[in-house]
């Protein structure tokens, strides 16, 4: 049964689907909607046009659907949709989209996201994602499925973090990050994500491409050194896997990111006023 502590404001007009949990002094606005069993622990603020799935569990002092802190905001209506099965923590933010882009920000299912994560305006996080304390996602970002966000990490706006990609603790990220790979302090790959790889039970053969790709991208000329070179590689990655869709999407992310704006392919998307919806 649903259950509302006798402290918690539920505004008229807020839908409360069976078995939602709202504990001391919540507070749940008009065009809300909480989907089945899902758990407002106590002082969460669940405002604006917004959708939360099934079975999420929402911890003290999260605000949730508030407008976007962008001061091309004129109140116009926008939307925050978010999945199933997800654990938002403490003081976590998560805000609505706006009409410079879909007027909607997206999360998934079966997200973590640890105290004092900010989700701006018009982002998407995928599923399965880690993100950890004190992370800060800005607007029209997009991380995709299984990537993991060490803690105290701060993003470029319209900054794309790949699948099952790795970014290591307090790091800048002002370009896009790749499939399948590790990402240092200032964005540079570093590695493969060799034990997320493991953690998910890779194809030993898709995982041994990877880390194909990963010696001949980045080890053998560097970083700093292979741009140039890269694109070479990453043809004759192509033309040695065709049948690998690790490797087909790792190579179509590079090539995006190469052709974007300072190496942010969403940068091209709000120039050519292209946005779309990634994540289903």
């Amino acid at each position: 049964m649903t259950q509302v502590h006798p402290t918690a404001v539920i505004e008229e007009g807020a839908t409360l689907e069976d078995g939602v949990h709202i504990g001391p002094y919540c507070h749940v606005g008009p065009a809300v909607t909480l989907g089945k069993g899902t758990r407002l622990r106590s002082h969460v603020v669940v405002t604006g046009r917004t959708t939360l799935g099934q079975g999420n569990d929402v911890w003290p002092f999260a605000v949730v659907g508030a407008d976007p802190q962008d001061l091309k905001f004129k109140g116009e209506d926008s939307e925050l949709i978010v999945g199933d099965r997800n654990t938002i923590r403490e003081s976590v933010t998560i805000h609505k989209g706006t009409a410079n882009d879909r007027s909607l920000t997206r999360v998934g299912s079966d997200n973590l996201l640890m105290a004092y994560v900010h989700i701006g305006h018009d982002s998407t996080i995928g599923n399965h994602v880690v993100v950890a304390n004190a992370v800060a996602v800005p607007g029209h970002a997009l991380i995709e499925d299984h990537a993991v966000i060490g803690g105290l990490t701060a993003f470029h706006e319209f900054v794309t973090v790949g699948r099952y990609a790795y970014v290591g603790g307090m790091a800048r990220i002002t370009r896009d990050v790749p499939p399948f790979m590790k990402v240092d302090g200032m964005g540079v790959v570093r590695l493969f994500n060799d034990v997320g790889l493991k953690r998910h039970k890779f194809d030993p053969a898709i995982a041994g491409s990877i880390r194909d790709a990963w010696k001949r991208l980045y080890k053998r000329n560097g970083e700093e050194h292979g741009v140039m070179a890269r694109g070479e590689v990453l043809d004759e990655l192509l033309a040695e896997y065709p049948e690998n869709w690790a490797i087909q999407e790792l190579v179509a992310a590079i090539k995006r990111s190469r052709a974007g704006i300072h190496g942010r392919y969403r940068e091209t998307l709000r120039r050519d006023n292209a946005f779309t919806n990634p994540v289903k």
